[in-house]
């Protein structure tokens, strides 16, 4: 328990000889009652003690020189924080009733002539003395109880936000659950259509055209594969600010209207009534990500319409802004999933995706990829069977022409040669077909080591080296060619599967000069390799500076 200070007692008198009387009758029972004896010569004195203790009761002289009992009481009194201390006046003669008055008046709480009886000043002073006591212990415990109450306060605030955070993660982790669940069974239905595919392909008795079309779902269910990979890698990269956008002045009348040509080429809206308003309107952005956003878009609207329905697509210009609104007629969206259709993770979405089949993550990057491009995404629905519409609003830019640059024809040019630097047997085999199909001579090798050897002997043109390989990586294997004068010509394409920016930034510094990410689609890589070839590339083993080097 802390320590209580003493009670003080102020004695007020202006004679010495009854100041040392009064102190030293007091003195005598200090320490039984357990209180402080302060001395003052005048009012002025007794001001200042007052400024500086708190008193238990002041024994307070009526008459003084300059200022007397009377204003040295009233003066006590008006200052707040000792307004309340008791005062007993001590005069040498017997006060009528107007004098009585007066002083209680004021604030005299009683009175003592001298000669002082020492039994009556002990019986008034010890009650005062323990009324003081008393009234420290009940703002001690006041102070305790007020600090118990705030320990309570927030300690129930902290369970109380513990109990939310566990609701919460519990939440998070089911429909982490469920995502994945869902993820395995998405993988899976592509993996199987492959499999079945390739044991027909194997059947001896398999006809021409089951085989091309066993090659036409195999072909289909692997780049089904790869956009559930790089859903699943945008998100990521989109969620963490890592997506680095390639920005460049775009006519999204002119993107949208390439997309829906691809859409109704391949068949996918041909079920739908498909109605689309579009006003010429540019914006600062990557064309691919845009794409993107409206892909997602559309697929979210083919998704969830029953075929028959409508989607209305609308392009138009607002001001400073450009808005996109795709609107479809299907199941819609309820009050409660609507605040939570661009979530990752929501229980609600991935239940419904479950049924209707996809992942559930593309509203989600859509969000990320408009807040990207400065923008913002709104969505809206009556309600369940009433249908949804999604609004996207971009800042608008003026319209930049820029020259064209010619492409030049390379299919007259000598092909390079090929090494190809990769560990998995079946990637590397499949990809030196490939390339020998269109009539490159490719060497390959399956780790760094080994294709350090065959570079020395071969000396291609092109590299194609992966990142992850055994004994040293392909970043070291880059390091090398380049410090070897026999290799450092040898143009470098990085084979991975990291696509982030850091990435990119390693690839280069280590010496390649581009960075494809796996899988790598033929035509993309026949592109890559014209590219360097276009560039400058030598097709042997002539040299070629390192600070040469470009992508």
């Amino acid at each position: 328990m802390p320590k209580i200070d003493k009670p003080k007692i102020l004695v007020v008198n202006d004679d010495a000889n009854s100041l040392f009387a009064l102190t030293s009758l007091l003195a005598q029972w200090a320490e039984q009652e357990s209180y402080e004896v302060i001395a003052a010569r005048s009012g002025e004195e007794a001001l200042r003690q007052v400024l500086m203790h708190d008193f238990a009761v002041i024994l307070l002289d009526v008459n003084m020189p300059g200022m007397d009992g009377f204003e040295t009481a009233e003066a006590i009194h008006q200052r707040a924080r000792s307004a309340n201390i008791p005062i007993i006046f001590i005069t040498a003669f017997v006060a009528d009733e107007l004098d009585r008055l007066k002083a209680y008046q004021k604030g005299a709480a009683d009175f003592l002539f001298t000669p002082v009886i020492p039994q009556i000043l002990h019986a008034k002073i010890s009650v005062f003395v323990a009324l003081a006591m008393k009234n420290e212990e009940l703002k001690r415990q006041a102070r305790q109880l007020s600090q118990r109450t705030t320990d309570l306060i927030s300690s129930n605030k902290r369970l109380l936000q513990e109990i939310e955070e566990r609701k919460m993660a519990e939440r998070q982790n089911h429909a982490k659950d469920e995502f994945l669940a869902m993820l395995g069974h998405e993988l899976r239905n592509p993996l199987s259509a492959i499999s079945s595919a390739a044991s027909l392909l194997a059947l001896p008795a398999v006809t021409q055209d089951a085989a091309a079309r066993a090659k036409k779902i195999i072909q289909r269910q692997s780049q089904h594969l790869g956009r559930i990979v790089d859903d699943l890698l945008d998100l990521s990269r989109a969620m963490s600010g890592k997506i680095l956008l390639n920005r460049a002045p775009v006519d999204l009348a002119v993107l949208i209207g390439s997309c829906l040509e691809t859409y109704r080429t391949t068949g996918r809206t041909a079920d739908y009534e498909v109605q689309v308003e579009l006003e010429s309107g540019w914006v600062d952005g990557d064309v691919t990500r845009l794409e993107q956003i409206f892909s997602n878009l559309l697929d979210n609207a083919l998704k969830y319409t029953p075929p028959g329905g409508t989607i209305d697509i609308l392009l138009e210009v607002e001001d400073d802004d450009i808005v996109l609104t795709v609107h479809d007629t299907g199941v819609g969206i309820s009050p409660e999933l609507l605040p939570h259709v661009f979530d990752v993770f929501v229980q609600g979405t991935s239940t419904l995706d479950r049924a209707q089949g996809g992942l559930g993550i593309g509203l989600a990057l859509v969000r990320r990829l408009a807040e990207l491009h400065g923008g913002s995404v709104e969505a809206d629905s009556a309600g369940p069977g009433e249908g949804s519409t999604f609004s996207i609003r971009l800042p608008r830019t003026e319209r930049i022409t820029e020259p064209t640059h010619q492409i030049m024809d390379t299919n007259e040019q000598a092909k390079p040669n090929v090494l190809l630097i990769e560990d998995n047997d079946d990637g590397r085999e499949m990809m030196a077909m490939m390339l020998s199909c269109y009539g490159y001579e490719v060497r390959h090798a399956a780790d760094g080591l080994q294709g350090l050897e065959v570079a020395q002997d071969y000396r291609p043109g092109i590299a194609l080296v992966d990142i992850g390989l055994p004994g040293i990586d392909g970043y070291e294997v880059a390091r090398r060619l380049r410090a070897n004068p026999d290799t450092h010509h040898i143009r470098l394409i990085a084979l991975t599967g990291y696509g982030l920016a850091e990435d990119q930034r390693r690839v280069l510094e280590a010496g390649f000069d581009m960075h494809l990410v796996k899988p790598v689609d033929i035509d993309s890589l026949m592109k890559a390799i014209a590219s360097l070839t276009r560039d400058g590339a030598p097709v042997s083993a002539p040299a070629l500076a390192p600070a040469a080097i470009k992508q």
